[in-house]
């Protein structure tokens, strides 16, 4: 249980740090390529919140309040993606 609540904790803060790292690179195209890094971190606390149910550390129900709040931050995240992409020019965008 110690090694999953450890992979959850270096995954969820991987998320904000790496959307901090895209937007201090300054190009839309790393930023859109460090929120795809974040966007990879935020599976990872899916599949590791998946995991922490089916051991019976988390009940279904917190697994729903939790996955609901996880999907919203995904779809902001997707969100923001599209956006950058939107105003790139089509030779600035190649996906890495």
């Amino acid at each position: 249980m110690f090694g999953l609540v450890s992979q959850m904790r270096r995954a969820a803060v991987s998320v904000p740090s790496n959307i901090a790292e895209g937007y201090a690179r300054g190009t839309d195209r790393e930023k859109v390529h460090f929120l795809r890094i974040s966007s990879g971190s935020m599976s990872e606390v899916e599949t590791q919140l998946i995991m922490c149910m089916k051991l019976g550390y988390i009940s279904q129900e917190q697994y729903d309040e939790i996955s609901e709040k996880l999907t919203a931050v995904w779809k902001q995240l997707n969100s923001l993606i599209s956006a950058i992409k939107n105003r790139m020019q089509p030779q600035e965008y190649i996906p890495f």
